[in-house]
């Protein structure tokens, strides 16, 4: 699958936007949102958010509304995570389909 094919619509520069600000460099969806049993009525959107070396430092309790944050530029209810249970980590990176990737360029200025 890839982004165009996703059942919902992503506003790629809103999201990229998102994610500059708190230094993701790479946000991906997983789960249902990649597969048919996707109810665009009911489902929510897996999503996990890989951050630029220190961009957590100091963030503290701020870090529980990124998923509230990323529901209304989604306009659906997100289930945010940057780490996975060991057990699951594997499937879900082979499926995960990122739609924000820091260029190594942007990582450089």
């Amino acid at each position: 699958m890839n982004l165009a094919e996703l059942p919902i619509p992503i506003d790629r520069e809103k999201v990229a936007e998102f994610c500059r600000a708190r230094g993701i460099r790479r946000l991906s969806v997983f789960g249902s949102v990649l597969r048919e049993d996707f109810d665009p009525e009911r489902s929510d959107v897996d999503v996990l958010a890989e951050f630029e070396p220190g961009a957590l430092r100091g963030v503290g309790f701020r870090y529980f509304g990124y998923g509230d944050e990323l529901a209304r530029i989604l306009g659906r209810k997100v289930d945010f995570c940057s780490r996975l249970n060991r057990c699951i980590e594997t499937a879900v990176r082979r499926e995960a389909l990122p739609i924000y990737e820091r260029s190594s360029e942007s990582r450089i200025r």
